[in-house]
């Protein structure tokens, strides 16, 4: 599979006020059928407009899923990557977020790039393409 995996705050950001010009204009340059969140990005974007209390969001949210190629499972083959690498950060020292490690996870067995504002925090995980969209710079 080639495409991107959305982490919330790429998504979110264009739920704001002023979206992100950026990663709007990288959004239309990329087709539809490589765009994908996670199951879990999805759940954190509902858990968040819920717990704020903001319907117009929640309606947002679920419009712009139907743009995307498909929402990704946490499934057996990310579980596959998954414990082990777990495992490895933890020995390393260098242990990430369980949510932020499944959709790590989910990523790296559908051979997904990360999109994400939190570079810094996903360059701990070994083979995963990451990319910054909410920075000028890439």
């Amino acid at each position: 599979m080639t495409g991107y995996l959305f982490e919330s705050d790429i998504v979110s950001s264009t739920f704001r006020r002023r979206p992100s010009a950026i990663v709007a204009d990288r959004l239309a340059a990329v087709p539809r059928t490589e765009q994908f969140v996670s199951a879990i990005t999805l759940g954190e974007l509902l858990f968040g407009a819920t717990r704020v209390g903001r319907v117009n969001l929640l309606v947002r949210i679920e419009a712009f899923l139907p743009r995307l190629a498909r929402v990704l499972p946490f499934d057996e083959q990310a579980a596959r990557i998954f414990g082990p690498l777990k495992a490895d950060l933890q020995r390393l020292g260098t242990p990430l977020d369980e949510a932020d490690l499944r959709i790590a996870s989910i990523a790296l067995a559908n051979d997904l790039t990360m999109v994400t504002g939190n570079v810094r925090h996903f360059a701990r995980v070994p083979g995963l393409g990451i990319e910054n969209w909410l920075d000028a710079s890439g």
